[in-house]
């Protein structure tokens, strides 16, 4: 028999050491898989570090996963921050997209470019804080459930861009076959010495995240109602308000992720824009245990091991599904080694009797007690 209980503390020291042992856990078991598959291991592991940081366009291509991937994990963690589990970080960014798209295609073609991307970051920040806010919403006065709300929010959503792309917003131009128009070029984010600008997006909203939480009266009363709900009340804090402000901004900062894919890598809107960003940030989010500086780095570090593992796909003929083992791998080991730092596994049971046993030893003027009398006050 065995029970699990959480630590009190960890160190610094401790934590870099278990995360280590986690990653290096993940990479044997990756190499085990790949050997097993008949393939080289060491050339593989080469190549997967090659494809992230070998070259000029690796680098692009990694740091094009890194802004979905932050923005994403800084708007969820706003929502963690409250212990409101937000799950629906892929429908939030389907439809900060679809509102940016919105925007993009009524706004006069006269509109010089800068406006035309403000209005869209806006219409995206809005899009995303609205589907965030239906299961707040229920949640904040009904208490739902979240967790479950805002993942099927996420199918809600994709269906939703599913109907825009095959039905209502269907393209002319395209002669029959499905799709939305490109946006206009003028609100595509520009590039600079082949780097988009895009990246700027994650780099401010850490800043914002970052101040909010740590400066800020809100951030102080998201983090009481994180910490516990009863003792925001009894502070006389507004409970219900702070929960639809944290819900808002949460999904509207990965709304905006959803604009600014939109407006960067994409140019157009589908049901598969997301791409997988929104689930991906939750574990990135938990991984740098909700703090945003750190948040930037792990999102750096799972965008390398995404775009290492599409290389591997093509520079040694990986398949998909190997590649993505080898992702799943590294990634499990690394959320093992979290919960092995954060919690301890105690074997045996103390019963009564044992319990009975060890306070007799201490104090002899127990031995004589009525055991019945102890098993009761112990199960009490």
């Amino acid at each position: 028999m065995f029970r699990i209980t959480k630590k009190e503390s960890f160190t610094k020291a401790e934590a870099i050491i278990y995360r280590l042992f986690g990653f290096s856990v993940g990479i044997i078991f990756s190499g085990i898989i790949i050997a097993a598959l008949g393939y080289p291991v060491f050339k593989t592991f080469i190549s997967l570090a090659e494809g992230s940081f070998g070259s000029s366009i690796a680098i692009r291509n990694t740091i094009s996963f890194l802004i979905p991937l932050s923005v994403t994990a800084l708007g969820l963690s706003i929502a963690f921050k409250m212990r409101y589990w937000n799950i629906g970080g892929e429908g939030q960014i389907l439809m900060g997209a679809t509102a940016a798209m919105g925007v993009s295609m009524v706004l006069p073609s006269g509109m010089p470019g800068p406006l035309m991307m403000l209005s869209m970051l806006v219409a995206g920040f809005i899009g995303g804080s609205i589907w965030a806010l239906i299961p707040g919403f229920f949640r904040i006065n009904m208490k739902t459930n979240e967790t479950l709300f805002t993942l099927m929010m996420n199918y809600l959503a994709i269906c939703f861009v599913q109907y825009l792309y095959f039905e209502l917003w269907r393209d002319p131009a395209k002669k029959g076959f499905p799709g939305i128009q490109d946006i206009p070029f003028r609100a595509r984010i520009p590039y600079v010495s082949g780097i988009s600008l895009a990246i700027l997006a994650p780099l401010i909203i850490v800043l914002v995240v970052y101040f909010l939480i740590k400066k800020t009266k809100l951030g102080y009363e998201i983090r009481v109602v994180g910490e516990s709900e009863p003792t925001a009340h009894y502070a006389g804090m507004n409970v219900k308000k702070i929960m639809f402000v944290g819900v808002m901004l949460s999904g509207g900062i990965v709304g905006v992720a959803g604009a600014v894919k939109l407006m960067g890598s994409t140019g157009t809107l589908s049901s598969s824009l997301g791409g997988g960003a929104g689930f991906t940030a939750i574990v990135i989010a938990w991984l740098a245990n909700l703090s945003a500086p750190m948040i930037v780095l792990v999102s750096f570090l799972i965008a390398a091991l995404e775009q290492g593992a599409q290389f591997i796909q093509v520079r040694m003929g990986v398949p998909a599904a190997v590649a993505d083992i080898v992702k799943g791998l590294i990634l499990m080991s690394v959320l093992g080694s979290e919960f092995m730092l954060r919690y301890k596994i105690l074997f045996g049971v103390h019963t009564a009797s044992k319990k009975l046993e060890e306070r007799a030893s201490v104090d002899p003027t127990m031995q004589d007690s009525d055991p019945e009398s102890e098993v009761v006050e112990d199960s009490i």
